[in-house]
């Protein structure tokens, strides 16, 4: 064993390849190899710009309230890196991590590895030997060379398509929907979440003879007050129209929600009405639209760090108003639309309070995101220091009844989490910073 704690391993992870992000699976396929993995169960494999993570939580909700044993494994994480890998409703320890870890450098030999690629050979060496019943995967980056990517899928999601990573995907949608399909496999399903899916993913899934399923055309949702309705367009295996009445509205978004049950139509695997109504109303995903309300304060947490993911930001505050004032802590990557993304936002808050993620080299600087801010005449704009300052501050401005909104990017909200669990918001038990997240 090379180290004796997971800190000491992810510190060595996260510079022992000469790139951070360095696409391809020849690489991880070899020592994917020399480690003997093959998933005999099946795979629900999960691509897309947003929605990703909620389409894994729901599914997992979902089967585990069926009762199976359900492997996952999403990036980045939070605030645990223990967080990506999930074993039968647990994130896995430390101990298991460093045997894993421990296995796969010694079957790479002289075969180097991203810090993504090392969790993603853990996270299958570990669901392995896990006894389960179903595994669901989510991509990292793209799709076609991304490392989960070595293993075929039985079912394949994507979930939206929109202009994100365009250094590595590209900058249209139809480029980067090529880069999504790749996760399609030839006779298996793929269901497209995407309401205007670029024609590259319909063309490729024909191309290989995939069956794609697209909402709308395929399957829809339908929503009221307190609930909602999904409806199949095919037939199930008697014969008979599929469809699900009087739904409990979900945590995650109602899109989402109606792909992750077209997908488990198609899972080999008894799923009853009970469990889809089970997970729909248990299901929680961290950061993503978050409220936690602090001395009469909504704070909200959310991760959006694109602009797709901020328009729907603005959704959810304009479906959850608040009776006072609304503010916000940013913090975001510079390879961001961050222009755009504000733009999108700028009449939501009489205040913008910029924060700095300091020791975080890919991240914009609070001055240089002032300095856009000044050119759409943003009002309100000050700079908070960190995120936790930032915070700290507008609290001291906000009475009950306002609302603080935390957004940017994983790294802000992990940050804003962490000062929460000390004034007693989230419940963060350890710590283990957000190193090498790539969002």
């Amino acid at each position: 064993m090379r180290f004796t704690t997971l800190d000491e391993w992810l510190q060595w992870l996260e510079c022992q390849h000469p790139r951070a992000i360095d696409l391809g699976l020849e690489r991880v396929s070899v020592v994917a190899k020399a480690l003997n993995i093959a998933l005999a169960m099946p795979v629900i494999t999960v691509a897309g710009t947003n929605g990703k993570g909620s389409c894994v939580a729901l599914s997992s909700a979902i089967l585990s309230a069926e009762g199976y044993r359900v492997g996952t494994y999403t990036s980045p994480h939070l605030v645990h890196y223990n967080e990506r890998i999930g074993i039968a409703g647990r994130y896995v320890s430390d101990d298991e991590l460093l045997a894993a870890f421990s296995a796969i450098d010694e079957a790479r030999g002289a075969t180097s590895l991203t810090y993504f690629e090392f969790g993603t050979l853990a996270a299958l060496w570990l669901f392995q030997r896990a006894e389960l019943d179903v595994v669901i995967l989510e991509v990292g980056l793209g799709g076609r060379l991304d490392a989960v990517n070595i293993v075929d899928a039985d079912i394949a999601i994507v979930s939206s398509i929109a202009i994100d990573h365009e250094a590595w995907l590209g900058s249209d949608r139809e480029v980067i929907g090529r880069e999504k399909a790749g996760v399609f496999r030839q006779g298996r399903i793929a269901v497209v979440g995407d309401l205007n899916p670029p024609q590259s993913v319909l063309n490729y899934g024909r191309d290989i003879g995939a069956t794609v399923l697209c909402r709308d055309r395929d399957f829809s949702y339908s929503e009221s007050t307190s609930q909602w309705q999904w409806q199949w367009q095919g037939l199930d295996a008697q014969g008979d129209k599929l469809e699900y009445h009087g739904l409990p509205l979900p945590s995650v978004l109602l899109d989402n929600a109606a792909t992750v049950l077209q997908a488990l139509q198609y899972l080999d695997l008894n799923v009853s009405d009970a469990a889809v109504r089970s997970g729909l109303s248990r299901v929680e995903l961290s950061g993503r639209c978050q409220h936690i309300v602090l001395d009469g304060v909504d704070i909200v947490l959310d991760v959006a760090h694109n602009p797709a993911a901020v328009v729907t930001l603005r959704q959810h505050l304009q479906q959850y108003p608040v009776s006072g004032r609304s503010r916000c802590v940013f913090a975001v990557m510079a390879d961001k639309a961050i222009a755009e993304m504000v733009s999108i936002l700028q009449p939501w808050f009489e205040s913008w309070w910029l924060a700095d993620l300091d020791g975080n080299s890919r991240a914009a600087g609070a001055s240089d995101v002032s300095g856009m801010l000044m050119i759409q005449q943003v009002s309100g704009v000050q700079y908070g220091g960190s995120v936790a300052a930032s915070i700290q501050q507008a609290m001291a401005q906000s009475a009950s009844g306002d609302r603080i909104v935390v957004f940017g990017s994983f790294f802000t909200v992990a940050e804003a989490m962490l000062f929460l669990s000390e004034r007693g918001g989230v419940d963060v038990k350890s710590v283990i910073t957000a190193k090498g997240n790539t969002l």
